[in-house]
């Protein structure tokens, strides 16, 4: 049976039996001793009732202080062997047993098989230890303080004793085996790249594109839909096109922004980008059941689109129709469309008119991919896109091209709100989509021919921009995407390898904060001359996004922009959230000569920013949020939908209500916060609290860009769909 005893807690005093004290005595010194268990039982019997002198002798002390058991001269100063100071084992101290306190201690048992220390469940045959983890009191008898030492040994060997070698080697083995292995593990997970890692926003995107969609529906003009989802409009516009000479049906289509007049213009820039997002990412469409709004919202703008241009096979009597109402009295008319009782003016182009003809040409061409299914309606919208094309790219010297703008009977009244700088990005961009939407290499070599040009002829302030007036950047990035899944080799690679390498330094530049300067709250300044930000904001995401799923589908984990370039994880915080500063992982920015990266950069990312995540704490997309615009620049939102006419003088005190909008304008982007992050929910500036729609197209096609689907490893991208009428032939230099 192995050895067991249990070590006393109370303190001897004066009055003490001399066999309670030895055998506390005893007890405690034995406990001290190197041979705990041996010399215990050896020592303890023999020395009851023995002398102090033959006690200290047989522990081989030399000495002992002044520690008795009787009421003698010595009470005030007893001491205690323990706390004695060593000499050959004996301990000497000068702290008056008075000032000595009981400490914490728990028990143990000894099993003398293995020489183990094991807890035990009471005080009963156990051992005292005292492990010094709770604080030591003191008092301050006769004016000292006294630090309490331990009441055992200050030096105590434990001897573990091994029973079994064998099993012991093989526990030492497998910790250090699991140690290797948890070692290798922390080092996979913070080195391989992270494809199983959320990437998402923490916003709720679906809603977000539920709502953003919605704002078309509020746009709508013509008959409008019964089972509409938005039920403060109704039947608008139905004469449309009859004040034209000759009349022309140019009912439906949508209105612009918050003002009741229709521009084909940024109409068809509207149907190409949520074409093109559709085209991109369909399955996600489908997945959060928006695919068939998104393609009802398409068809009606196209179906608009198929109006707004009458061809002929003489080309100076191709007609296009750039604008239906006035810049003049609809603008300063505030009033429901519903309402509207005024004539409404129809702008007449022509096919010189070249920019707004390309890019009806994209949006019709764009637009014959998204309905591919539907043969016969996808057939009609690239022979339309066909026949403009046929009028617009006419090369002979009689064909004169312009923008519309720059002509004041087709674009003089667009001029206030999008006036055009310059046609042939629009034109190469309507040739590459209808080289994707027909597979014909004529307009392909078209596009590519001309786009270094295109290039060229954009402004300076312009470059990097993608929006109703530029689309040299979205192009590049176009023709980039044919180069990476369809690449038609020669006499194609010069282009397209160039405008790869325009897409890098594209990516390099938005990464830059030496090419675009950023709100302090992290808001990318794309055109700091003009206001309404968020657009540019929104269409930049959703470029650097599909850029970077395209670098993903190759399995590429970066580009380069010059001699060194940037990482998907850069170009995936770019586009959506926040980040801090000088974050070593983020930010591992790369000094590229032409980029300008610079290390350190601190962004507050894009769609976030929009969706609330800004110094404002307020979601510039309407309805998202609990803190979002009230008073937004827009007729239709802001006066009852009561059933009642309202007249233009009546609408100016709504204008200048202080009060929020009757009607919410769900999904609606406003134009968004100023370069210093301030924000005026104001209705009677534009410049904060006016939505558009080809504002709300580059939100959509940032917000499903973004979206995840639950599968993080499925992109949700068709990456060969866009391609799908291209059919290569051997071409030899």
């Amino acid at each position: 049976m192995g050895l067991e005893f249990k070590m006393q807690k109370s303190t001897p005093r004066s009055g003490t039996s001399a066999d309670e004290t030895y055998n506390l005595l005893v007890t405690r010194t034995a406990f001290d001793l190197e041979t705990l268990f041996i010399e215990l039982d050896v020592a303890y019997t023999p020395l009851v009732g023995s002398s102090i002198t033959d006690f200290t002798n047989s522990m081989g002390w030399t000495s002992a202080s002044c520690w008795i058991w009787e009421e003698q001269t010595c009470e005030d100063n007893l001491m205690y062997p323990w706390e004695l100071e060593s000499q050959n084992g004996l301990y000497e101290s000068s702290v008056p047993a008075s000032d000595i306190q009981l400490v914490n201690v728990m028990f143990v048992h000894t099993i003398p098989e293995t020489g183990r220390l094991l807890p035990s469940a009471s005080q009963w045959n156990a051992i005292e230890l005292d492990f010094n983890l709770l604080p030591r009191s003191s008092s301050s008898s006769n004016s000292h303080d006294y630090s309490i030492p331990s009441p055992y040994s200050k030096s105590y060997d434990y001897d573990i004793v091994i029973a079994d070698k064998k099993h012991f080697k093989r526990f030492l083995y497998g910790l250090v085996a699991l140690i290797l292995v948890i070692i290798a593990i922390v080092l996979l997970v913070n080195l391989l790249p992270h494809k199983q890692k959320h990437r998402g926003p923490s916003k709720n995107l679906s809603l977000a594109i539920n709502q953003a969609l919605m704002f078309f529906d509020a746009q709508k003009s013509g008959l409008y839909p019964r089972n509409s989802p938005v039920k403060f409009r109704g039947d608008s516009g139905i004469q449309d096109g009859s004040s034209s000479n000759p009349p022309v049906n140019l009912v439906g289509g949508f209105y612009d922004s918050g003002n009741n007049v229709k521009f084909t213009f940024t109409t068809a820039y509207t149907i190409t980008l949520l074409s093109w997002s559709v085209i991109e990412y369909q399955e996600k469409f489908a997945y959060i059941d928006e695919l068939d709004h998104v393609k009802n919202i398409i068809k009606w703008g196209t179906d608009y689109l198929l109006k707004a241009f009458v061809y002929s096979n003489s080309t100076s009597s191709t007609v296009l129709y750039s604008q239906v109402g006035s810049t003049g009295s609809d603008i300063s008319c505030w009033q429901r469309p519903e309402d509207m009782n005024n004539p409404r003016p129809v702008s007449v182009c022509s096919s010189t008119d070249s920019d707004l003809a390309g890019e009806i040409i994209a949006a019709l061409s764009a637009a014959s991919i998204v309905f591919k299914e539907d043969n016969s309606y996808s057939k009609s919208l690239v022979e339309a896109a066909e026949k403009l094309f046929q009028a617009a790219s006419v090369d002979d010297p009689g064909h004169r091209p312009r923008t519309y703008t720059a002509d004041d009977v087709c674009g003089g009244g667009a001029a206030k709100f999008y006036n055009s700088s310059g046609y042939q990005d629009e034109l190469v961009w309507g040739g590459t989509w209808l080289s994707f939407a027909t597979g014909n290499t004529t307009y392909l070599a078209y596009a590519t021919n001309r786009f270094r040009e295109a290039d060229q002829d954009q402004i300076i302030s312009e470059k990097g921009l993608f929006y109703w007036n530029n689309k040299i950047a979205a192009t590049a990035v176009l023709m980039t995407r044919l180069r990476f899944f369809k690449d038609p080799g020669y006499p194609y690679e010069a282009a397209l390898g160039n405008s790869s390498k325009n897409t890098d330094f594209l990516m390099c530049s938005y990464l830059s904060d030496k090419t675009f300067k950023k709100t302090p709250g992290g808001l990318i300044i794309l055109r700091p001359e003009y206001g309404q930000q968020l657009q540019f904001a929104a269409t930049a995401s959703f470029l650097s996004k599909l850029y970077c799923d395209y670098l993903k589908l190759l399995r590429k984990t970066g580009s380069s922009c010059d001699t060194q370039g940037f990482s998907l994880q850069m170009l995936q915080k770019f586009s959506l959230s926040q980040a801090r500063k000088r974050d070593k992982y983020y930010y591992k920015l790369y000094q590229c000569i032409k980029c300008n990266l610079t290390a350190g950069t601190s962004i507050l990312f894009q769609v976030n920013y929009i969706l609330g995540d800004n110094p404002m704490k307020m979601s510039y997309v309407v309805g998202f949020g609990d803190h979002y615009p009230t008073k937004v620049h827009h007729r239709s939102a802001s006066i009852p939908w009561d059933g009642q006419y309202h007249s233009c003088p009546e609408g100016d005190r709504w204008l200048y209500s202080k009060d929020p909008n009757p009607n919410v304008l769900l999904g609606a982007m406003v134009g968004g916060p100023d370069q210093s992050d301030n924000f005026f929910d104001d209705r009677s500036k534009p410049q904060f609290t006016e939505p558009t729609i080809s504002s709300n197209a580059g939100l959509v096609a940032a917000l499903i860009g973004h979206y995840e689907l639950p599968d993080s490893l499925d992109l949700g991208i068709n990456q060969t769909g866009i391609f799908d009428k291209i059919i290569l032939t051997a071409s030899t230099p």
